[in-house]
């Protein structure tokens, strides 16, 4: 079956996929993929200590991550737990779903760039500056390092006072699989290891509108995520509107200190392990045209390469797929509920398979189904890379 799916994924625009892989061990080093640029750190919080640095000074454009910095300003002046329900419901956005409107409300609101000011000085940040004159209005553009993004956290976990800390984290553990814009943003560390995690991840630069379905829906037909596959890889720009996504300008961006404003950005960013044992900060830059799936493999793959103190690894093997707009159900079943639908190209984690409803692509059949343990639901084994439709080296499902 792998020739013939082969010769449908070029015919379709859509190799690429990397083979199946074992869950790696702890790696000797970062592993950055080719194409990748990346600014990495880990401090494990038990020890004092850095367990990798990489670039870990080097800025990059925060994209959304810059939206821990928006809320611990407001929340300098503003008690949460008497925050008004307009301003609870805006933070827990910004927070959880890395809303972009809340982002552009709390940024004009703030006063913009006095808002780095503020925090670079209050929290030590070193590497953190405001976007490049003539565009202040794009927070987006605030450049920040894997090193000031530790230390961001480190201000949040054992400097702030403790309502906001309570409140910042609280939200950063429930983290929503789809952004407010539709982009699945489990990808790093919520793609790597199993909770407890918290996250606050960034995306910038990518074409397109999310696919990443929000809700568990019952009334999407099989055709809308087990069906054909399209040529159209799902992107991302962070938010409604091309400039709003990450508060990038439309058109050119400039060049400011030598942050690259172009290339597509994808960051993972927060605690893994009991007690926040450790922060992770892993920053990346991907080369211009990259599909959103494919940069979203290869940030789980850095950050499988890590060494994270505390982490889980989840069980299982490594498989990429094929096709666009394929669904996760909540059973082996194309009418069960979806519970989303996966970046395109993007490698998914197995931790068993069997048999269940016997899905149709002319010209092919399957009834085995895969279970993807980061996503808690299945797929048709119809578009994993793979040989045969039932998948080599994973076991039966006990149940």
């Amino acid at each position: 079956m792998l020739a013939v799916l082969a010769l449908a994924a070029t015919a379709l625009g859509l190799t690429g996929a990397p083979p199946a892989t074992a869950v790696p061990g702890r790696a000797a080093q970062v592993v950055v993929p080719a194409g990748v640029t990346a600014g990495v750190a880990v401090f494990d919080r038990t020890t004092g200590t850095f367990t990798e640095r990489l670039n870990e000074n080097a800025r990059f454009r925060s994209a959304s991550v810059v939206k821990l910095l928006l809320a611990l300003d407001h929340l300098r002046t503003h008690d949460p737990r008497t925050l008004t329900t307009a301003d609870r419901t805006r933070l827990d956005s910004m927070l959880r779903s890395s809303d972009d409107s809340a982002a552009g409300y709390y940024w004009d609101l703030g006063g913009r760039t006095a808002i780095v000011d503020r925090t670079a000085a209050q929290l030590g940040l070193t590497d953190t500056v405001g976007p490049p004159a003539g565009y202040e209005s794009y927070w987006g553009y605030v450049s920040l390092s894997a090193a000031d993004t530790v230390r961001i956290y480190r201000y949040l976990l054992d400097t702030a006072p403790a309502p906001v800390r309570d409140y910042v984290m609280g939200n950063l553990r429930q983290s929503t699989r789809c952004g407010t814009d539709g982009f699945d943003q489990h990808f790093g560390i919520a793609g790597s290891f199993s909770q407890p995690w918290a996250v606050k991840q960034g995306w910038s630069g990518f074409g397109g509108s999310g696919s990443c379905s929000p809700r568990p829906s019952t009334t999407v037909p099989l055709t809308a995520g087990e069906g054909p596959a399209t040529t159209s890889a799902p992107g991302t720009v962070s938010g409604a509107a091309a400039w709003t996504a990450s508060g990038a300008a439309p058109g050119a961006a400039p060049a400011a200190a030598g942050v690259d404003l172009t290339r597509e950005a994808l960051h993972t960013t927060g605690t893994v392990g009991t007690g926040d044992r450790a922060i992770v900060a892993v920053l990346t830059l991907h080369t211009d045209g990259t599909p959103y799936g494919t940069a979203y493999s290869a940030v789980n793959r850095l950050t499988r390469s890590l060494n994270v103190p505390g982490a889980v690894r989840p069980a299982g093997t490594w498989f990429g797929t094929w096709g666009s707009g394929v669904n996760v159900r909540l059973q082996p079943s194309a009418t069960a509920a979806r519970l989303t639908t996966l970046p395109a190209g993007v490698e998914v984690l197995v931790s068993c398979q069997k048999l269940g409803q016997e899905v149709s692509v002319p010209p092919y059949v399957n009834a085995w189904w895969a279970y993807l343990p980061q996503y808690g639901g299945w797929m048709t084994n119809i578009y994993v890379s793979s040989p045969d439709n039932q998948l080599p080296g994973v076991p039966v499902c006990a149940s």
